[in-house]
């Protein structure tokens, strides 16, 4: 029987892949999260992304092992989890009535081979006022999230838009995911 083990302690990408009803178990990643300033968004997410699919893989012989990381790019700025609620504010401010991109990278680790995509996902704030930054940065909600804020919770306040698959925001591309563990040989319960 294939196993398939989810390396991410994140509540939001366990939630993702229970929705769509695949049998796994969860893993937490130890590994450096840190990456060199040169690297592309894109290369820089992949390479994380595998990262964390690596270091957990070594517990886990022979299983399916899903990695993911995702970051908000603001023009050529890479913004990764904020510090505390004085960066998560400097954040949003930045990002505030403009448009900026989130990318995540996933990587699935078979017996045999490595698979590394990315998906990248446009969003649009709205000009957000002081009170309002204020008022999420106080809900605790920024503190574990790139960029300093999560589409999925209170968040959505923030957004005017966005082009791409919702689920990159989110920290999974769902329906990418399913097809490249698929093409990867996992067997699918559908």
């Amino acid at each position: 029987m294939q196993r398939l083990i989810l390396a991410s302690s994140s509540p939001r990408r366990k939630e993702l892949l229970e929705t769509i009803h695949l049998n796994f178990e969860i893993s937490s990643s130890n590994a450096d999260e840190s990456f060199d300033a040169g690297l592309t968004p894109e290369q820089a997410v992949t390479e994380l992304a595998l990262r964390k699919a690596k270091s957990v893989a070594k517990g886990f012989p022979g299983c399916y092992i899903i990695g993911s990381d995702t970051v908000v790019v603001d023009e050529e700025t890479i913004l990764g989890k904020p510090d505390g609620e004085q960066e998560a504010r400097r954040m949003l401010k930045t990002l505030s009535g403009k448009l900026h991109s989130v990318y995540t990278g996933v990587a699935i680790l078979t017996p045999d081979k490595e698979v590394t995509f990315y998906e990248k996902t446009d969003v649009t704030f709205w000009e957000l006022t002081d009170e309002e930054i204020d008022f999420y940065v106080k809900s605790g909600e920024p503190i574990d999230k790139a960029g300093g804020y999560g589409i999925q919770g209170l968040g959505s306040m923030l957004v005017r838009e966005i082009s791409g698959d919702y689920f990159t925001v989110v920290g999974l591309p769902v329906s990418r995911t399913v097809r490249e563990l698929k093409r990867a040989g996992y067997v699918l319960p559908y």
